[in-house]
């Protein structure tokens, strides 16, 4: 056998008509095998037809019996098909985002309410004990704020703080994948209780916010599987804004304040088709959300949040409005330094490098200490009985938000003794001292308490701030015109109340640089009589603060250094006369149209772009469109992937095999060992390779860390495999079935800053090419834009030009040079365009879309 196999391998290296016949035996053989699996593979198929036949034929005898059984499986079946269809419609995923978060938001109430009723509880029962008191006063709000920060900083540090912030980046277009997973809607939801548990001046308003665009994207993922809509990455942004406004909604059950909030606060341009959407989905939360508190019997029938009782024949006097008016500029000087001063705190401990590096050593010791200084502030035996310490923040707005005057109650007994007014009471000072002294301490307390890495927001609080400050100014009011300022002989009393709701929209409008606060107020009170004074203290406190800070949330952008476009300030007229020449990066990364395997390796190693500029040549400089980084991954794998080498192995296995065979031919025992050993050399690269990741997950790892992409096998000599990789990285690329942009964003190079800060906020983009007569001449991104913008261009990597040089260089004698030499450069880039034709790539998605 084996003399006979011999003899024919003599013979096929003689006879090319006995290659064919051997070829014709191998295929055969071959052909065998895969008869057999294409066998077994239509008996399974055999099956599944019988069966899906029989439910067919089932369904068919449902149809044609008549009887009441049937009927109801046939409509069944047909329901179940059409809501699954449904399924993955709009209003499907807003009805479930807005139940959700309204039922989350009621369970976070919940457990709050325990944290405090206990916190309360303790208190009381050790009433004997003052020193016990205190202790248990202190201990609890550390032991919560400490577990919240250890329980967030282990399971994900993304949620630390508001999270407006960074929602604010993800709807302007860059890509924070790590603040919207799973882990950190655990850490938010249990960090945020435990946060607001504890009594600390923190609100729950802009975490809600956070951890409403956490579901949303996690209940994107589950719609996925219905509709492949939900898959779409703009699109999926889109309902982020959606869920901002859910956010608010169902913390205030106010569905319209919660939308005007989205779109002022989170959104630069908003998109009208979202409009409905978010109204939906915050209509449907907050109807949620107080239906939840009737069935838990908190309350008797749907009502506002806060329900006041201000008058409504006669709301206010015209002689009113300057003291409004007041409130209003007083409110934005307030807010503006709040955010000043949040800033500063956390750059002084930045900054101060010694407190710095004990306070990450010890991460848990600065929210330690931070709770137990104001927890002894606010003991209410000690200083927290001159600032109302007992009440937490919503009976403290709820008393704010009285009607009654408490500067005419100078006796203890006009006070109701079930009331939680007689907090705000206290034998030794009247009411303005206990009210000054609030505003002061909570202010420095809040801004304060927000800089603790902890789920926490500022909103709540700066609102209580303001509602007690317009108390402030209401009971002066009423103290100066007991009788009113009417002058007409009707005595119609000052309501303080309405100061208070007018300080908390002004002031909170003032802290994030927003008008529907005042819409916020009016669904949180349920009294809309007040709008007037109400919008001019609010527009007011905003034009204040926005000419002297930045809203609270910018601040906590520029804090964290995250890549947001800020808004062109007031006044600076010198920034429209900016280019973008005068700031873009000249010195661009690029690969042309006929390089080499070896530049798309050396591109990958030298820079971390995410897209790349497709050039003509480097000559020409003509840009033709950009591809992705993961795409040049792709072709670089495919070139020196494992089926590359698998065949190169054959091929060489298959020569060895011939030349020994040609070179003993009458040795049995020699071509045995010889197909023995190459089938050994084969199986054993084969189970090298196997361990390899495949091109799709990793495709250039190994590549990067090593020169081989893969590591050579012992059997093969090195030398001889390096040159194989070296041939293959210097064949020319072939970009026929790579994706390639087209139509990539390009800019010319006189484009205003005006005009290009419009194009990066609207369409949300990352970087731009900047072009002269389709010739890339450099590339502007979203880090140099906010640099021109901030004032700051004059740095390493950018090309600092005067003011109004663009004009300088194309004087009036030399105008007709240029365009003559720009058209006739345009005439031939046209006659070049024509001649010259992108690589195409298989359309398989358009005769998709033409079948559709």
């Amino acid at each position: 056998m084996y003399g006979r196999y011999t003899q024919e391998l003599v013979l096929l290296s003689l006879n090319p008509f006995c290659m064919f016949f051997q070829m014709y035996g191998r295929y055969t053989q071959e052909l065998g095998a895969y008869a057999k699996e294409e066998a077994a593979r239509l008996r399974e198929e055999g099956v599944r037809r019988r069966s899906v036949t029989e439910r067919s034929r089932s369904l068919e005898l449902l149809e044609n019996d008549k009887g009441c059984c049937a009927k109801c499986r046939i409509c069944t079946v047909r329901c179940q098909k059409f809501l699954i269809s449904c399924v993955g419609e709009d209003w499907i995923f807003l009805i479930l985002l807005g139940l959700f978060m309204a039922l989350l938001s009621w369970l976070v109430d919940f457990g709050i309410g325990i944290c405090l009723q206990s916190q309360k509880w303790m208190y009381v029962n050790l009433e004997s004990n003052v020193f016990l008191q205190y202790l248990a006063w202190v201990t609890y709000p550390v032991v919560l704020i400490t577990f919240s920060a250890g329980f967030t900083q282990l399971l994900a540090p993304q949620a630390v703080g508001s999270g407006i912030p960074e929602i604010k980046t993800i709807l302007r277009g860059v890509v924070l994948k790590e603040c919207l997973t799973f882990k950190t809607f655990v850490a938010k939801v249990i960090g945020l209780t435990c946060a607001l548990g504890s009594g600390m001046p923190l609100g729950k308003e802009s975490p809600f916010v956070h951890i409403a665009s956490l579901g949303a994207a996690l209940l994107c993922k589950f719609m996925s599987l219905f509709g492949g809509i939900y898959e779409n990455e703009s699109r999926n942004i889109e309902l982020l804004s959606v869920a901002c406004a859910v956010g608010v909604s169902c913390v205030f059950a106010a569905p319209i304040g919660g939308l005007l909030f989205s779109i002022e606060a989170m959104s630069t341009f908003f998109t009208v088709r979202n409009y409905w959407r978010g109204f939906f989905a915050a209509t449907v939360t907050a109807f949620m959300y107080r239906v939840l508190a009737v069935w838990n019997r908190d309350e008797v029938t749907i009502t506002a949040l806060l329900p006041t009782n201000f008058r409504q024949d006669f709301p206010f006097d015209l002689q009113e409005l300057p003291a409004f008016a007041v409130l209003g500029i007083a409110s934005g000087l307030g807010g503006a330094l709040f955010v000043c001063l949040n800033r500063q705190i956390v750059q002084l401990i930045r900054n101060q490098k010694t407190i710095k590096k004990f306070l990450m050593k010890k991460r848990l010791l600065y929210p330690a200490l931070v709770t137990l200084l104001v927890s002894t502030i606010t003991f209410p035996p000690g200083f927290g009985q001159f600032m109302a310490a007992k009440l937490t923040q919503m009976e403290s707005l709820e008393t704010l938000l009285d009607n009654q005057t408490w500067s005419k109650q100078g006796i203890p007994e006009e006070f109701d003794s079930n009331s939680h007014s007689q907090a705000w009471k206290h034998p030794q000072v009247n009411v303005f001292v206990t009210l000054t002294l609030f505003v002061v301490m909570k202010f420095w307390m809040s801004a304060l308490a927000m800089t603790m890495p902890v789920p926490c927001g500022a909103f709540m609080p700066v609102f209580v701030i303001g509602a007690a400050f317009g108390r402030l100014v209401g009971e002066s009011m009423a103290a100066w015109f007991p009788d009113g300022v009417h002058s007409d002989g009707t005595i119609y009393p000052i309501e303080p109340g309405v100061y208070a709701a007018v300080g908390a929209a002004a002031l909170s409008g003032a802290v994030t640089h927003t008008v529907s606060t005042a819409v916020v107020v009016f669904e949180l009170t349920g009294q809309i009589s007040h709008i007037l004074p109400v919008m001019i203290a609010v527009i007011l406190a905003n034009a204040v603060a926005q000419s002297l800070q930045p809203s609270l949330y910018d601040s906590l952008i520029m804090i964290k250094k995250l890549p947001y476009l800020p808004e062109l300030g007031w006044g600076h007229h010198e920034k429209y006369n900016i280019r973008v020449e005068d700031i873009m990066i000249r010195d661009v990364m690029y690969i042309t149209l006929n390089c080499c395997y070896r530049d798309l390796h050396d591109v990958l190693l030298t820079g971390h772009l995410k897209t790349l500029a497709l050039l003509e040549s480097s000559e020409s400089m003509i840009l033709l469109g950009s591809i992705e980084r993961a795409q040049i991954q792709a072709l670089l794998s495919l070139q020196l992937g494992r089926p590359r080498r698998l065949k190169y192995l054959r091929d060489r296995a298959t020569a060895e095999k011939r030349l020994s065979v040609v070179s003993h031919p009458g040795s049995e025992d020699g071509s045995t060992m010889v197909n023995q050993e190459v089938h050994f050399q084969i199986s054993t690269e084969e189970t090298s390779l196997s361990s390899t990741p495949t091109p799709s997950m990793k495709p250039l790892k190994p590549a990067l860390k090593r020169p081989s992409v893969v590591d050579c096998p012992t059997e093969i000599p090195m030398p001889t495999s390096k040159k194989w990789e070296e041939n293959q990285l210097d064949e020319q690329v072939n970009f026929d079935n790579c994706m390639i942009d087209p139509a990539p964003i390009q800019l010319v190079e006189n484009t205003s800053l005006h005009k290009t800060h419009t194009i990066f906020s609207l369409l949300g983009l990352d970087h731009a090419y900047v072009t002269s007569i389709g010739r890339l001449i450099g590339v502007v991104s979203l880090k140099e834009l906010q640099k021109a913008i901030e004032g700051s261009v004059a740095v390493k990597g950018v090309n600092v030009r005067p003011p109004l040089a663009s004009f300088r260089d194309s004087g009036t004698s030399g105008t007709i040079m240029n365009n003559e030499n720009k058209a006739r450069d345009l005439h031939k880039l046209w006659n070049r365009r024509k001649l010259m034709s992108l690589p195409q790539e298989h359309r398989a998605s358009d005769s998709d879309e033409k079948s559709k």
